[in-house]
């Protein structure tokens, strides 16, 4: 079974992953640690198969391809990574903004990019179109069966 496409949002929360080291890879697995630092994520990959799995929230129960399998590719170069960038991310309560924000990710997503230098909003808005194109070629694949996520904040 294919993955759905994630919403952009999920792109720069990846990208923030990256950005503040919360992203543990070894080889074909990794765990990829919340914002709020208290839960992780699983995430397994095949490159031959070109599949992957990942137990967040949105893997899930939406079927779009979650942050930290993005984060994983990214931290692992299947996806491309832009450190400059990241660091505009760096630090982000992605949680507790989520939450505040009862998960509208357009509010989450504009009350962050608030905080983020007018040039460089532009370039994350085309790093995030690139990287969203670069997902689609992927075509990736459910690597085995959806996994629930983690419990707790």
């Amino acid at each position: 079974m294919k993955w759905g496409i994630p919403p952009d949002i999920k792109i720069y929360e990846a990208l923030g992953a990256v950005a503040d080291g919360r992203v543990e890879a070894d080889g074909p697995t990794a765990k990829v640690y919340s914002s709020s630092g208290n839960k992780y994520y699983d995430v397994a990959y095949d490159a031959a198969a070109c599949a992957i799995m990942t137990n967040d929230n949105g893997s899930y129960w939406k079927g779009y391809l979650g942050y930290p399998a993005i984060a994983y590719l990214m931290k692992t170069g299947a996806l491309p990574y832009d450190a400059a960038l990241g660091s505009a991310l760096k630090g982000v309560a992605w949680k507790d903004i989520n939450t505040r924000l009862k998960n509208d990710f357009d509010k989450t997503l504009a009350f962050i990019l608030n905080d983020v230098a007018q040039e460089d909003q532009g370039a994350l808005q085309a790093y995030v179109a690139d990287t969203q194109r670069s997902i689609e070629a992927m075509d990736l694949q459910m690597l085995g069966k959806k996994i629930a996520p983690p419990e707790g904040y």
